[in-house]
């Protein structure tokens, strides 16, 4: 095997290859997957010098552990966490180099909840649809990283002559989500409309790539009928039978049964990813641009 590639000594809770995702495919009832926060995933991609598509790994939590079969450059982004090399303190945020052989340990989040693991040369597992990201809902993609899995590696490119370190927003203490109200916001008796967009909700622990899932209050409907499935899309807030609001993420179905109140609008959705259980929702109404 080629030394381009990165043994894996820790998988940590849940690390997912993941690039720019699969967009288009919804018509063969495939999701959009890809990285949660694709802001943090182009920056750290960015600062190994890799092209905006290339697969980087995504953590969850409590980090990983890698080993590189040979030199790389790395970086770190997403979720602060501690980066280390053979157990020397690391830089986050900025590249990193990494010596064959040499463990790199990305620790545990210290805020928000997904870091992101760029290293030059990109993640280069067999792509599925054109592309290399795993989709938890569909199965496609490589499965989440095992500890033992080797990880292939693309070429390396020159690093820019001017590597930034571009500053990240902080994992949100409050996650304020734009919507456009609809389509099926008429299903809701006009108290829950409001209260969707006036009162606090909170992150659920259940949350996960498919959806962020809150808490708080419940949404009555004004119809009770059976909805017929239809179309999903990214952001959107679907509400099941407890009232309780789900926004979908990147790995969400492509269709659904229940009715939807609105869609956030797509550039929220970043912080969406890295909002913790606990933290308080609220959901603004915006016109449609």
């Amino acid at each position: 095997m080629s030394d381009r590639a990165v043994f894996v000594v820790r998988a940590g809770a849940l690390t997912t290859v993941q690039d720019r995702g699969r967009p288009g495919h919804a018509h063969l009832g495939v999701p959009r997957s890809g990285a949660l926060d694709g802001p943090a995933a182009a920056l750290a991609n960015r600062l190994v010098g890799n092209r905006p598509e290339a697969a980087v790994l995504e953590t969850t939590l409590n980090g990983c552990a890698l080993r590189p079969r040979s030199t790389v450059t790395v970086a770190v982004t997403g979720a602060p966490c501690p980066v280390a090399v053979d157990g020397r303190p690391a830089s986050w945020a900025a590249p990193v180099h990494v010596p064959a052989g040499a463990l790199l340990t990305v620790g545990a989040a210290v805020s928000g909840v997904r870091s992101y693991v760029a290293v030059s040369g990109g993640v280069t597992v067999e792509p599925v649809l054109g592309s290399r990201s795993t989709d938890l809902l569909s199965g496609l993609g490589p499965p989440p990283l095992t500890d033992g899995a080797i990880l292939p590696l693309g070429s390396p490119a020159p690093l820019p002559t001017r590597v930034d370190t571009a500053p990240q927003p902080a994992p949100p203490g409050e996650l304020l989500l734009r919507v456009v109200l609809g389509p099926r916001n008429d299903w809701f008796t006009p108290e829950a409309v409001r209260d969707f967009t006036t009162r606090a909700f909170r992150v659920s622990s259940a949350s996960n790539r498919i959806g962020l899932r809150t808490e708080g209050p419940a949404l009555e409907r004004r119809l009770k009928g059976e909805l017929p499935s239809e179309g999903m899309v990214l952001g959107a807030v679907q509400v099941p039978p407890d009232g309780r609001p789900v926004v979908f993420l990147a790995d969400h179905p492509t269709t659904g049964g229940y009715p939807v109140i609105g869609v956030v609008r797509e550039p929220d959705l970043p912080a969406a990813a890295q909002a913790v259980p606990g933290t308080t929702v609220r959901f603004l109404a915006v016109r449609r641009r």
